[in-house]
Order: C-alpha cells, then sequence, then structure tokens
C-alpha cells in the first residue's frame, strides 16, 4: 500500500506521542516536529507508510535519545494479555470450531495497539470483540474475511511463517499457533519478531515472555520498520519468506507494507484501524480481515 496524503497528519501525531512518551521537554518536541517538517517534502508517496513511520521514529530517537520509549507500555500488555491466557485457552476447548474461535482471538489481540490508539481500555474491549466478533465474521464478505481458503492452505502447508505485529498481541497468536500445532502437530512453524525497537512491535524477549516459544520457532526479521520491508530484512529471513509454504501476517503494519508484493500464500489478518486502510481495501474501519491477495 502507497502512503497517502492522509497518512501525513498521523506521522506527525505519531512524533509527538513517541516524544512526550520519550518524556521530552516542550522545546524537543517543537525540534521534532520542525525536522519533521522539513522530512516532508521528501518522503516518495511511493513508499509504504511504515517506511514512513520508521523516519518517524529514527528523528525523535535521535533528539530524545530515548530508544524504546514503549518499553512500559508493552511489559503492561504482556502481562494483561498474559493474564487473559488461561481464561482464553479454556473458551477454545468448549467452542464448536476451535480454529475459527482461535483466529478471532488473533484478531481481537490485534487491537492492542498503542501505536494507533494511546488511551486504550484493553480489558473492556478485548470482553466487546470477543461479544461481537462471531456475529461480525458472519456478515463479511468472502472477499475480506476468507476462513474456508485459510483453512485448507494452513492443511497444505508444511511450513508456516507467522509475522508478529505487537507486543501483549503475541499472546493472542500463541493461542492460534497451539490450536494450529493441536490439529496439526507436524507443521514447523516460525514466529518472526522484529529487531529493534519500534513504537509497541514485539521483540524477541516479548515473544519469550508471553511463551510463544514453547508452540514455534521465534526469529528477527532483521527489520526496524513498523512493519515488513524486505529491503530492511535479513537474508535468512527473506530465504525463510520464500520457502514457506504459507505466511500469517499480523497487524496492519505489515499488511501496509507487504500488501503491494503480491506473494503467495500470505494470508493478511487483523482488525482496519484508519480510513486510509478502509478505502484501499473497499470496507469499513472496525471491519475483520482475513484475506489473501
Amino acid at each position: 500500500m502507497k502512503t497517502y496524503l492522509d497518512c501525513i497528519p498521523c506521522f506527525f501525531k505519531q512524533a509527538l506521542d513517541m516524544a512526550r512518551r520519550s518524556k521530552a521537554n516542550q522545546k524537543k518536541q517543537k525540534k521534532i516536529l520542525d525536522i519533521l517538517s522539513l522530512k516532508i517534502p521528501e518522503f516518495s508517496l511511493n513508499s509504504s507508510p511504515p517506511e514512513m513511520a520508521r523516519i518517524v521514529q529514527k528523528i525523535v530517537k535521535k533528539v530524545t535519545g530515548i530508544q524504546d520509549p514503549y518499553a512500559k507500555i508493552k511489559e503492561k500488555s504482556n502481562k494483561l494479555a498474559l493474564s487473559y491466557y488461561p481464561k482464553l485457552k479454556k473458551k477454545v476447548k468448549k467452542v464448536k470450531d476451535p480454529l475459527l474461535f482461535s483466529v478471532e482471538l488473533a484478531i481481537a489481540g490485534n487491537i492492542i495497539d498503542y501505536g494507533v490508539k494511546n488511551d486504550l481500555n484493553i480489558e473492556k474491549e478485548v470482553d466487546q470483540i470477543l461479544a461481537q466478533e462471531s456475529q461480525t465474521i458472519g456478515k463479511e464478505s468472502k472477499a475480506i474475511f476468507n476462513y474456508r481458503e485459510f483453512k485448507e492452505t494452513l492443511g497444505n502447508s508444511k511450513d508456516i511463517l507467522y509475522l508478529a505485529d505487537n507486543a501483549g498481541e503475541v499472546v493472542f497468536d500463541r493461542i492460534l499457533i497451539e490450536e494450529i500445532k493441536e490439529i496439526y502437530p507436524d507443521k514447523k512453524i516460525t514466529y518472526a519478531v522484529k529487531k529493534r525497537p519500534i513504537i509497541n512491535d514485539a521483540l524477541e524477549k516479548d515473544a519469550y515472555f508471553c511463551g510463544i516459544d514453547k508452540a514455534a520457532r521465534v526469529i528477527s526479521s532483521g527489520s526496524d520498520a513498523p512493519g515488513t520491508i524486505f529491503s530492511l530484512c535479513s537474508k535468512s529471513f527473506l530465504k525463510l519468506f520464500r520457502e514457506s509454504n504459507m505466511v500469517i501476517s499480523k497487524g496492519q503494519g505489515n499488511f501496509e507494507s507487504l500488501s503491494r508484493e503480491g506473494s503467495r500464500g500470505v494470508f493478511f489478518l487483523f482488525m482496519v484501524k484508519c480510513p486510509v486502510v478502509a478505502r484501499s481495501i473497499g470496507c469499513k474501519i472496525k471491519d475483520i480481515i482475513l484475506y489473501s491477495k
């Protein structure tokens, strides 16, 4: 997905939010916005939003000297999501289609995104989504929620690459991966996280804290962008991406960066959080997405 003019105000909002989380004073905040203002003319609208967001993050980190301003938030969301784990695992065992329910949970976990919304009440919103999501999915067009194709591809795939999104959300990914392994014990699943801090995206320490290593091999993509940008990824990751039979791509950032790649076997799994993405897909904000291009 390319960058739209509507994305530019969000870059400024994200820069200011990150600066404040870094405890930058007003002078530094102003400096960050000034630098960003000078960078905007250099931005190519043909680049994906995550590529632009990476530049924004670099500016903030350089001015403030703080490399991971979302560290405490990630720790909090990891602990909160992990506290849900036993309850959610019990629910998975009681439903008619545990795999579909696990997909729904993975999407529910996608609301844990402080990069988009910084006043999130995780507990309240997760409960609401779990109560309403099945009904919502039942109304979705197969064009944007194709569970049948997902299930068929899963059954025919030996090697699966799962692209992580945010910290905390990892717990919900773990439940889906564990359900896949429950049905198909022979599947080889690799869980890819970011190499360095970028907004609240999951790192290796988040993956291990949330216990996902019990169900999948954990690796770094080599990237420090809020998406999967091939030019920033390691050679080993790119080789794995090419050779995997199926890729489960979590989160809006991964969609924004990969949707133009045309890669086969990539299933995008997320909740739409911005009008630009909604327009590009042809859906509404808060729609549930599970489809392969």
